[in-house]
């Protein structure tokens, strides 16, 4: 389901936890939208946020204190726990719409749903794309988000139009669908990406289109942290299957051309023993 193209997008302030690499790619565009930025993160971001124009802040309490409008969860899959049980959430604004952007979908859900004050609003989403793949924009890229728990229909629209104005691919689908297909798309791919790397393969003087296509697919999954890679296993319950069916599936070709060089070799034999 599409966010309504005739909603606008008012100016928001938007407070960010986790001002990494994937939240300052989200900032710059969201700063150039209009919308007012406050970060904090457990690194000291405050010469960069000073470049940008966003305000930051050292102090959880007064971070959660100045009267956000949303609260953009970018940690870690791994931290996240960690980080929101580290938060003073009852200095929460009651009317703050607290959105993630992590891989993953259902566990998030299940953490804020736990962590947060029952008044406070929940988003969970994952834009599907990042600063190497969104850095000459993102249009037609799919933004995917579940309305978990939404009373302030307003705050939640103008948040999602940051996207959709952007182009984005407006998707709404359950946490619980998303990790489905997550599971067999992204997190496969990363998991064929990472086993390229321990192969070691590397550029040829012969090069095929398809070979050309796994250097890519080996530089891009590990340009990506290990930490990101195991959050997309560890707490997506549908990846642990993908991982076992990826094993049989290699089993299952291996015993193909077994049984074929079986059955070459049994022809060739009664023709050799003729010469």
């Amino acid at each position: 389901m599409a966010v309504s193209s005739s909603s606008s997008s008012s100016t928001l302030k938007i407070g960010i936890i986790g001002f990494g690499p994937f939240g300052q790619f989200l900032a710059k565009t969201m700063i150039k939208q209009g919308h007012i930025l406050r970060a904090t993160s457990r690194t000291d971001h405050s010469q960069l946020c000073h470049r940008l124009g966003i305000s930051f802040f050292s102090d959880k309490r007064a971070f959660l204190e100045a009267d956000n409008d949303v609260i953009l969860i970018s940690t870690s899959i791994l931290s996240l726990f960690e980080v929101l049980n580290s938060l003073p959430v009852h200095c929460l604004q009651r009317r703050t719409l607290i959105a993630d952007v992590l891989s993953v979908k259902e566990y998030p859900r299940n953490v804020l749903l736990q962590v947060l004050p029952e008044e406070v609003d929940v988003l969970c989403t994952h834009p599907m794309f990042g600063p190497e793949s969104g850095q000459n924009g993102w249009k037609d890229f799919a933004f995917v988000y579940e309305k978990v728990r939404i009373r302030d229909e307003a705050t939640c629209s103008s948040f999602l139009r940051i996207f959709e104005s952007e182009g984005c691919k407006m998707l709404e689908m359950s946490c619980e669908e998303h990790d489905k297909v997550a599971a067999k798309s992204q997190f496969l791919t990363h998991t064929i990406g990472r086993v390229l790397s321990e192969l070691e393969i590397q550029s040829t003087s012969m090069n095929t289109k398809g070979f050309e296509t796994l250097i890519q697919l080996k530089e891009s999954s590990v340009s990506d942290s290990f930490d990101l890679f195991s959050g997309l296993c560890i707490h997506n319950r549908f990846a642990k299957q993908e991982l076992l069916d990826l094993e049989a599936a290699f089993e299952k070709v291996k015993l193909k051309l077994q049984q074929k060089m079986e059955e070459v070799q049994q022809e060739q034999s009664p023709n050799e023993s003729k010469l």
